[in-house]
């Protein structure tokens, strides 16, 4: 096979060719890093590569290989990761001015993780300043633009992951899942993207935006990929007090299980209005092939869920002023240089180094655990939440899954909603509650809308269910057979 070609596979075919010598893992290491010479001056995924790092990474494998030695089914797969989780001796930005010439001093868990499996890490990727935004045009240093449409969007807050994957800039990507911020860039950009349970991956060395809904997770091109990238990432870590002890699946095992008996409740919230004609017709098509694999559709009302947005816009932002405070040029980051007294450089250090969508979420924040309204918002949002969960926890006592679209509608033209925070903010309606609840939850591509752009169908489990989750996304994958190689980048 064509080693262009083979840059654009799943990592199962790419580890074939490995193992039949077909390749190196340095030519497909090289491969990448020719692709992102190629493309990423229009699409702008990265902010900064670790060739050195990823090529030396690329040669072990070979040399493991060359001796017949056993390795991690992962092993020599090129992925990005998102700049929002410390790779030792890197620069960690956050895609913040503020964090510009942060290096990092050690290794994120995950990262630890992807060394161990041997998986090159092949840069830092663009995202949100601090995952704050549902665009990736927050950046404090370039926007992404969506490989299938470069006048478009790729989703945020990991638009940079996503886009490196969709444009054959990598095989595999983590980013992290505040709100949406993986599974709204796997729709836009045709991936699956997964966001595990609370607590089931480690989120120490990740830069917190907020603590309770952070989760880091996976892209890949079909849904066997992101299982095996969730099981070198899963696991407890002492780091992380509220990582899960609970032992991991292999989450490959059960990918082929027959759908028959199972039940799949479609949120009628969700379901119903505010969709695109295109986005609903495939939504239904997909319900449609459940059915005639076996599964039964179900109906499942969510009434709490059209709080969802306040309470999450309450929780995030307040989480994001306490979690923020930390960079106020004193420790490390950015520090202004005109600053008369210790107030003046505090502000002043933040004003100039936080761009508007953070400081629009600090303030929010700030102002929501401030004395005299903290009942009346945080308090209050935190109740909701936990009778949001509530309503889950009802579902899952009728269905084994939930489904409804990502999002409401596909990619949109880069500008359009950046002058208007609410119409941005409600791109998540249907990928909030996930976080809010701490369910895993996965979008998987299921078709394309009139103009060419893709559409994801996103599906949720109860905690810890990820293995359910997988084989339900995986059987539907296999007869959608979405084509992942039709971006327009990719076609080039």
């Amino acid at each position: 096979m064509d080693i262009k070609e083979l840059v654009l596979k799943s990592s199962k075919e790419q580890r074939e060719a490995l193992l039949n010598k077909e390749v190196s893992a340095v030519e497909l290491v090289n491969a990448v890093y020719e692709n992102i010479s190629k493309n990423d001056e229009t699409i702008g995924a990265y902010l900064s590569l670790t060739k050195d790092n990823a090529l030396e990474t690329a040669k072990t494998v070979d040399e493991k290989i060359a001796k017949g030695e056993e390795l991690p089914p992962l092993a020599g797969i090129p992925l990005a990761l998102k700049d929002n989780m410390n790779l030792i001796g890197s620069k960690t930005t956050a895609a913040s001015k503020i964090l510009e010439n942060f290096v990092s001093p050690y290794d994120a868990t995950v990262v630890t993780k992807l060394k161990e499996n041997l998986i090159p890490i092949i840069g830092k990727t663009n995202l949100d300043e601090f995952a704050m935004g549902s665009s990736n045009e927050n950046s404090a240093y370039k926007p992404v633009r969506n490989p299938w449409d470069t006048s478009k969007v790729p989703g945020g807050s990991s638009g940079g992951s996503a886009a490196a994957v969709a444009s054959g800039e990598a095989t595999l990507a983590l980013g992290s899942d505040t709100g949406g911020s993986i599974r709204l860039p796997a729709s836009y950009c045709g991936l699956v993207g997964l966001k595990p349970s609370y607590g089931r991956v480690s989120r120490y060395g990740l830069i917190a935006f907020a603590s309770s809904l952070d989760q880091i997770g996976p892209f890949a091109r079909t849904v066997e990929d992101a299982a095996l990238l969730l099981n070198a990432i899963s696991g407890h870590d002492y780091h992380d007090s509220t990582s899960s002890d609970l032992a991991v699946e292999d989450y490959t095992k059960g990918l082929n299980n027959s759908l028959k008996g199972v039940k799949i409740g479609y949120i009628e919230e969700l379901c119903s209005e505010g969709l695109a004609p295109d986005v609903k017709s495939s939504i239904e098509n997909s319900m449609k092939k459940y059915e005639e694999l076996g599964a039964e559709l179900v109906p499942i009302s969510l009434p709490l869920i059209k709080y969802s947005i306040a309470v999450y816009y309450i929780v995030a932002t307040a989480e994001a002023s306490s979690n923020l405070a930390r960079f106020d040029g004193v420790r490390y980051g950015y520090r202004t240089k005109d600053a008369q007294t210790l107030i003046d450089m505090y502000m002043k250090t933040r004003a100039e180094g936080f761009g508007p969508e953070v400081k629009r979420r600090i303030m929010l924040g700030t102002y929501a655990l401030s004395s005299g309204y903290y009942d009346a918002y945080y308090k209050k949002a935190q109740q909701i939440r936990r009778l949001i969960k509530k309503d889950f926890d009802n579902a899952f006592k009728q269905v084994d899954v939930l489904l409804s679209p990502t999002c409401p509608f596909t990619a949109f033209k880069l500008g359009e909603k950046v002058s208007d925070p609410l119409a941005m903010y409600l791109t998540d309606i249907g990928t909030i509650t996930a976080n809010l609840a701490g369910l895993p939850a996965m979008s998987i591509p299921v078709g394309l809308d009139s103009t060419g752009m893709p559409i994801g169908l996103q599906l949720l489990a109860n905690n810890f269910n990820e293995t359910k989750l997988l084989n339900v996304a995986h059987m539907l994958e296999g007869v959608v057979k979405f084509d992942y190689m039709r971006g327009s980048l990719i076609r080039a």
